[in-house]
């Protein structure tokens, strides 16, 4: 073992302990890193695939039922009041949005929508990009 290995925060010791340390983090690292149960989507892979006009949608992962997607508005757009089947977590990415007539938020901000609550059509002007995760939508789900 290389007692300037930058991946032993310990200095090299003569202490059994801080060699077996030592020892343990690199081989976790090794493993860490040959594990390939991770899901990686790079911002150019995937289909956008239209939801309503001026919105398309990008599916990222979809589980027992929770969708984690992202949403792209084009300036202008709307999606109408609805309800959510689940809790619906909201991440603005890029852009700023307006929910109701009472709330706007921009790029970073965080929105939750409870389960069960009906939510407020949400528009914007500028356009934006969302990341969403919740339950998948259905049609019956919007208010018409």
């Amino acid at each position: 073992m290389d007692p300037t290995d930058p991946r032993c925060a310990e200095p090299w010791s003569a202490d059994p302990s801080a060699q077996a340390r030592c020892i343990r983090r690199r081989l976790m690292e090794r493993v860490a890193d040959a594990d390939c149960s991770h899901l990686t989507i790079a911002a150019g892979q995937g289909e956008w695939q239209p939801l309503l006009d001026g919105v398309a949608m990008k599916v990222l992962r979809e589980h027992a039922g929770v969708l984690s997607y992202l949403l792209r508005l084009q300036p202008g757009a709307c999606l109408p009041a609805h309800r959510h089947a689940l809790d619906e977590e909201c991440v603005v990415l890029q852009g700023r949005l307006r929910v109701g007539s009472k709330i706007e938020f921009g790029p970073g901000s965080y929105h939750l929508a409870h389960g069960g609550a009906l939510h407020a059509r949400i528009t914007t002007a500028t356009g934006a990009t969302i990341f969403l995760r919740g339950a998948v939508p259905h049609a019956n789900h919007v208010l018409a």
